[in-house]
């Protein structure tokens, strides 16, 4: 593989013209087609195959005006019994007649009818249904469902629309922004040159619109959730500019040997470009794997994050060596540009007294210590993931002052909890004589269950064949009482003869989502696990070096979980976040954090581990080997995790709690990952384990085929092509 990609780099140089238009017609051209056939995101997150999807397809098809986009206005009077007196009436009725008219609404209950009323005159809530989807609610709609009421507003009534019709797409805003500036600071440090810095950062920019491009040109065929082109943009740009810059770190260093640039590039992605390519593919490989869980929005989101680091991983091997080559020399620092220092070998040593090799000789020389401290260290982190609860967010975990979260105190205020997370009970039958006779029992069953407020009157379809019984909990969606309701409803209707009865709503669809990720967790850990070792066992050529890297994951993810519960689920230092209300982490973070930090765990992991490797093969002893790996790594490896950091720390700064749980997630696993495990960690284990860290069978040798990371083949080819013209 070194050799083939020596080639693509030196192939990428010289015809660096060719290979520039080739990329800008490819973003041009997606960029048209996403413009073109982009389709909208889903902000719903579906299960096929739970009760609660069954009950909302069945109503889809049997009951239409009732399977729509749901709302829920909550009015507070200006003081306590105004509702029942004549003018309240008035304002209540003008604010109900106003949202029956607004587009794409099919009906509004009038709440005196409902009885959806508080004993103290004071609170009114106004169900609004609407004729599609949340999904299919267009801005137009969502506007005019929100200025509701602004008449009543002005005699000093409060309104607040609500309601799953204000799901929305999470906008990407400019706070994200900063991550990318705090990453181009990082890259001219490290380089100490703006060129340099520059196309490093051009080369990632290129990729994620060509990724993102293709993503939502797509769009118009795939079903996306609003969370995936975020996912995939947050990826995109941290590999992007990571991958860039292992390959112009390594291109700068050949340059300072003396090399021309056309060699100094071939060899650069030979090496380094070995390492993106399989970083890369680990990185895709577990994204790509999601799709094993089964479960539909969660594979979407996998496979869209994974083209973008695809395309991160093609413009690093093609792109790059082109922007190379246009820049020469000037992405070496302007002291070492002249031809003296580039042609003196000597310029481009190491400094073997810099920190990298300062940090490894102290971390192997006291590596028990080391290691026992990091172990308990992650550990103590971990331990709040012991109460991790999952959950899809509801409104009252959205950011203060939004409409949706407007909605969901005044309702909770006047109402309580459980009127925000109402359940829905669908009765079904082949006759309407038998749903008619299986009502009652279910009403009766309902209302007797434990943790229910109260059961409404049942809505039964034209056809007499499917009614719908509104639920109301004690306790709000998110919370462990509101699940054991959904499943005590459940086993009290099991029984029921000659009709089929589906519990769904909101809250029933989070519940049964959150419980299928939790029990699909452990099996896609177990399949991440065994991938990690399996892959670096081909890279590595050994045993314990997988295994010791495999740990050392599970004890990143554990500790990522435990800081990620303490802050967003207990709400300790939430501020520091901008997260107002402490709620369980949403339901498929686990799963693609697990994901995702695994190949980007497996990235440090090849750039440190392979030096090591390398020098041990050519003759240094496994202590100095390990010593070497991290001095020449250490500097690329910590501006390429600051660069991830500050990327996903960018999207902490975003309203939407999903998001921002997502960017401080992979940022605190990022971090921890690089400089705990990898860099202190990892050189203190392999310093222990010595000679043995390298040890592999014979008879697993002969049959593990040889992926050649480390460019051992490139450098036989290097030999015999010297050879030849001498």
């Amino acid at each position: 593989m070194a050799t083939l990609l020596y080639r693509l780099g030196r192939a990428s140089l010289r015809r660096r013209r060719l290979v520039a238009v080739v990329w800008l017609v490819v973003l041009v051209g997606l960029g048209l087609a996403a413009a073109t056939l982009r389709g909208p995101t889903a902000s719903n997150f579906t299960m096929p195959g739970t009760e609660s999807q069954k009950a909302i397809d069945l109503l889809a098809d049997r009951f239409p005006a009732a399977s729509g986009a749901t709302g829920t206005i909550a009015i507070k009077a200006p003081q306590d019994g105004a509702l029942t007196s004549p003018a309240g009436q008035a304002v209540v009725k003008q604010v109900t007649q106003e949202a029956a008219t607004l587009p794409g609404v099919v009906g509004a209950v009038d709440p005196y009818q409902a009885q959806a009323l508080t004993p103290d005159g004071r609170y009114a809530l106004i169900q609004v249904q609407f004729a599609g989807g949340a999904d299919e609610v267009t801005d137009e709609q969502r506007d005019a469902y929100e200025k509701v009421g602004a008449q009543a507003e002005a005699q000093g009534w409060q309104i607040a629309p609500g309601g799953e019709v204000l799901n929305g797409e999470p906008e990407v805003g400019s706070t994200e922004a900063i991550g990318v500036l705090v990453a181009a600071i990082v890259l001219v440090i490290t380089f100490g040159s703006l060129v340099a810095a520059g196309m490093t950062m051009l080369n990632a920019l290129i990729g994620v619109g060509v990724g993102m491009a293709g993503l939502f040109a797509l769009s118009g065929a795939v079903e996306l959730t609003s969370t995936a082109p975020i996912l995939a943009l947050m990826l995109g740009l941290a590999v992007g500019i990571d991958y860039s810059l292992f390959i112009t770190s390594r291109h700068r260093q050949n340059l300072l040997d003396g090399l021309p640039p056309e060699e100094a590039v071939g060899r650069a992605v030979g090496t380094a470009g070995s390492a993106v390519v399989f970083a890369g593919a680990t990185v895709v490989v577990a994204l790509a794997g999601l799709a094993v869980v089964g479960i539909p929005f969660l594979t979407v989101m996998g496979l869209a994050a994974a083209g973008t680091v695809t395309v991160a991983v093609l413009v690093a091997i093609t792109l790059a060596p082109a922007l190379l080559g246009f820049a020469g020399h000037k992405v070496l620092p302007r002291k070492l540009r002249d031809r003296k220092a580039v042609e003196d070998p000597t310029t481009g040593s190491e400094d073997r007294s810099g920190f990298g090799f300062r940090w490894a000789r102290w971390v192997t020389r006291l590596r028990i210590p080391v290691i026992l401290v990091g172990l308990l260290g992650l550990g103590l982190l971990a331990i709040p993931a012991q109460d991790m609860r999952l959950a899809l967010p509801d409104a009252s975990a959205a950011a203060e002052g939004t409409p949706a979260r407007v909605s969901s105190d005044l309702i909770r205020e006047g109402f309580g909890p459980g009127f925000t997370g109402r359940l829905a009970v669908v009765v079904t039958a082949d006759s309407p004589q038998a749903t008619q006779a299986a009502i009652p029992q279910v009403t009766a069953l309902v209302q007797k269950t434990d943790g229910v407020l109260a059961v409404a009157p049942p809505q039964v379809d034209p056809s007499g064949r499917t009614a719908l019984i509104g639920v109301i909990p004690k306790t709000g969606p998110t919370e462990e009482a509101t699940e054991t309701v959904v499943h005590d409803i459940r086993k009290q209707v099991s029984g029921i003869q000659n009709a089929d009865v589906l519990l769904t709503g909101v809250t029933a669809v989070g519940i049964d989502v959150s419980e299928k990720l939790s029990d699909a967790l452990p099996v896609y850990l177990l399949l991440v696990v065994g991938l990690s070792i399996l892959l670096l066992m081909l890279v590595f050529r050994s045993i314990l070096v997988p295994v010791k890297a495999a740990l050392g994951f599970l004890l990143t993810v554990a500790a990522t979980f435990g800081i990620t519960v303490a802050v967003f689920q207990q709400g300790h230092l939430a501020d520091l976040v901008g997260l107002d209300t402490p709620a369980p982490l949403v339901s498929f973070l686990p799963i693609l954090l697990i994901g995702i930090l695994f190949g980007l765990a497996m990235d440090y992991e090849v750039f440190l581990v392979s030096r090591m490797r390398e020098d041990f093969v050519h003759g240094d002893t496994a202590q100095q080997a390990t010593i070497n790996g991290m001095g020449h790594g250490a500097r690329v490896v910590t501006a390429a995790a600051l660069i991830m950091i500050s990327v996903f720390g960018g999207f902490v700064f975003l309203e939407d709690p999903i998001i921002k749980s997502m960017g401080f997630a992979l940022a605190i696993g990022v971090a921890i990952d690089a400089f705990v495990v990898r860099m202190t960690i990892v050189p203190a284990v392999m310093s222990l384990l010595n000679n043995a860290a390298w040890w592999l069978p014979r008879w697993l040798n002969k049959i593990l085929p040889n992926v050649d990371v480390e460019g051992e083949g490139l450098r036989a080819h290097l030999a015999e092509k010297q050879h030849a013209n001498v």
